[in-house]
């Protein structure tokens, strides 16, 4: 076959349609992936990859125009099949954006004598960063102008804003290509002038000594976009001469470096799956060496929480859901750490939150958050009551030590993101501000629910959903179900003004807590990962199982949707239960498992080994080979699905997607759908605008409706 073949995709359009229940998708001839001649031997086991060499474009190699251009052939596809929907994604689009209150600002953080907010006007894209000097009624000013510097690109993102001690520097990261790759900015408050100095190739992040003139940031690999080194900068001076404080030799962790709330410390972390470590330095001394709190151990991970005369210690040593320890200032080391809230098995510490005269303890128990206050004069403690059946609760902006109010966030499948005060001391609650959804939104229309699916090993999998009121339970109503199950990462239960566009139009939406999220205890996340990966696999299957089962849907109209490592799960599920789904979305998958754990030079993968395992080890080539999505595509029927990927992503290389589908159309059985759509301009994460990413989900929600034959 000639290598242009898809090229010329224009002149095979074949226009007609195809009667799918209600439903019309044009029909057209897909575009052709070209196959190249490449095998893959390790530990004795030969595999022909014919389109590896979609691998070439980062390599500006011979096949990179081949790369491009196929593609751009598909983005094409994807606009004939789906030009029937395209006035229906409009009103998508301006249903989503309507119920979005375009001039809107943050609540504001006190913060060093200033409140703190971000803005945002109607019409624009981004947003301002702004201050207010000691009263909400003195004068704005506005720090940094996101909407003036981001015209003219077509992605912009500008975060880890760090402002010195004296009020007078802002330190903020920018990326302009959507690699994660941030070049970081110095801004004289007073005058408003850059620095001259930039700091290429970093995490975007950074923090300041107290001496107001010394900058700590993370430095990246340019290639594997690694966190390698953290860096100190003097302020006006060249930035290529910076000092390396920490070099980070083992290509599994991840660094970073921050400042203690009670700014008395520097603080480096370096952390993998399996073991953890953390540095610490005087944040007064601009040359201050760091010293290993406790040097890193096998299989355990910790974090500090450093406090006037001791520190805390959040650890898993000994304690599979964590425990609360702590130890003398002066012998940090472990055989000195003592209890102070023991490990408990149906009790999982995420974290703690530091005051003066309080602590809150994140806890998760029976798979809900729920806070832990602690007086630390008296020991007495409580909890916050949240009053719904499922949630999502967490502890927001408290950047103050001497304060006895703690702000956190809460928000359900029926209830907008909320902000509270929580006065620790007399237990009242402020609701400061709930998002409005403009248009008209009434909570009482919609249920929620949280039930629970046994899995094929007889564990039970939480699920939560919603709808609205007066759906019936008989088997005909569709139902999106979404997972993710990847890296211990719990996916709670949170509103979404966007997902009423589909409970308005009959869909169920639900969420499936399994294995390999953390939603269970720790051991939820161990039992997910590694060689026990598939249950994370099955649990999901099982969820769709007993959802029909349960007549809250049937095959015919249950959808699956995940993204990143959850578009993993969903390349695994179609190969393990195609017949279950009518639709599925794969948002930037992770779906060539095997070639991008055997290549360290693609980002992230070293980092990655404690999670998926390394594959030159042959017991883990062997497991990551049997449930690789694109290792195992067979000749069978699989369901509707669309693709998404970016060509600039640097989590999930956009060659995975690209291989997956070009393999699973060469390859499947049926006359079902199958796109592919790659945003040329934008990386993992979409948009940058807060308008521009509805779009995208426009497009998504077309097809699940149009699956449905409902258009409009």
């Amino acid at each position: 076959m000639k290598e242009i073949s898809f090229l010329a995709l224009s002149l095979l359009l074949i226009m007609g349609c195809v009667e799918n229940k209600k439903v019309i998708f044009k029909t057209a001839t897909p575009p052709v992936a070209v196959k190249k001649e490449h095998v893959r031997e390790i530990h004795g086991d030969k595999v022909v990859d014919p389109y590896y060499w979609m691998y070439d474009f980062f390599g500006k190699g011979p096949d990179s125009t081949l790369v491009v251009d196929y593609l751009k052939a598909e983005n094409a596809y994807v606009d004939t099949v789906m030009s029937g929907t395209v006035a229906f994604q409009e009103a998508l689009f301006n249903e989503m954006k309507a119920r979005i209150k375009e001039k809107d600002e943050s609540v504001p953080v006190f913060k060093n004598g200033y409140y703190y907010y971000t803005r945002t006007e109607e019409g624009l894209e981004y947003f301002k960063y702004c201050r207010k000097k000691g009263s909400l009624d003195a004068p704005e000013e506005i720090l940094l102008d996101v909407d003036a510097l981001a015209e003219g690109h077509a992605y912009y993102a500008a975060g880890g804003f760090s402002v010195s001690e004296d009020n007078k520097l802002l330190a903020y990261g920018v990326d302009n290509v959507s690699r994660r790759q941030y070049t970081i900015y110095i801004k004289n408050l007073e005058t408003g002038e850059l620095y001259p100095e930039a700091i290429a190739n970093t995490s975007g992040g950074s923090v300041w000594a107290n001496d107001n003139k010394t900058l700590y940031y993370t430095s990246k690999n340019e290639k594997t976009l690694l966190s390698e080194k953290i860096k100190r900068h003097t302020l006006g001076t060249d930035a290529s001469k910076d000092a390396t404080v920490y070099e980070e030799s083992d290509k599994s962790n991840y660094i970073g470096v921050g400042k203690s709330k009670n700014n008395q410390y520097i603080m480096i972390y370096s952390q993998a799956t399996l073991s953890a470590e953390l540095l610490l330095a005087d944040a007064s001394k601009a040359d201050a060496q760091f010293k290993s709190f406790q040097p890193r151990l096998k299989d355990v991970l910790y974090d500090v929480i450093p406090l006037e005369n001791e520190f805390l210690i959040l650890t898993n040593k000994d304690a599979v859901n964590f425990r609360l320890m702590k130890c003398p200032i002066d012998n940090t080391g472990v055989e000195n750490w003592t209890d102070v809230i023991a490990h408990r098995k149906d009790v999982l510490i995420e974290s703690v939150d530091e005051f003066k005269n309080f602590l809150v303890v994140e806890e998760r128990k029976e798979g809900l958050i729920q806070f832990r206050v602690i007086n630390r004069s008296t020991g007495d403690e409580h909890y916050i009551d949240f009053g719904e059946p499922t949630y999502m609760a967490y502890t927001a902006s408290n950047p103050e030590y001497e304060t006895a109010k703690v702000r956190y966030g809460y928000t359900s499948l029926t209830t907008p993101s909320s902000t509270y005060d929580y006065n620790m001391d007399t237990h009242e609650k402020t609701l400061l501000k709930q998002r409005e959804v403009l248009g008209g939104y009434n909570s009482d229309e919609y249920q929620a629910e949280r039930i629970y699916a046994t899995a094929k090993d007889g564990t039970k999998v939480p699920i939560s959903l919603v709808y609205k009121k007066g759906s019936k339970r008989d088997g005909k109503t569709p139902l999106l179900l979404y997972a993710y199950g990847s890296y211990g990462a719990s996916m709670d239960a949170a509103f979404s003004s966007n997902r009423l566009s589909l409970l308005n139009r009959g869909f169920t939406y639900a969420i499936a807590h399994i294995r390999g999220g953390q939603e269970m205890g720790r051991q939820w996340y161990e039992d997910g990962k590694l060689m026990k990966k598939k249950n994370t696999f099955t649990d999901y299957i099982n969820c769709a199982e007993f959802l029909i089962q349960e007549k809250y849907t049937a095959a015919e109209h249950l959808y699956a949707e995940g993204g990143s490592a959850g578009g993993l799960l969903m390349g695994a599920v179609i190969n393990m239960a195609p017949q279950l789904w009518r639709g599925v979305i794969a948002a930037v998958p992770f779906v060539d498992v095997v070639n991008t754990m055997l290549d360290e030079s693609i980002p992230l993968t070293t980092n990655e080994f404690d999670e998926w395992g390394n594959p030159k080890e042959k017991d883990a080539y062997l497991y990551l080979k049997s449930y690789s999505p694109y290792e195992n595509i067979e000749k069978k029927d699989y369901p509707n699905m669309l693709v998404t990927t970016g060509l600039h992503d640097s989590q999930v290389q956009y060659f995975e997607p690209a291989k997956w589908v070009a393999k699973l159309r060469d390859t499947k059985t049926d006359n079902n759908v199958l796109l592919l759509k790659t945003n040329m301009e934008f990386g993992h994460g979409g948009a940058s605008g807060r308008f521009d990413y509805l779009k995208d989900i426009a497009l998504e929600y077309a097809f699940f409706l149009s699956l449905e034959g409902i258009t409009e």
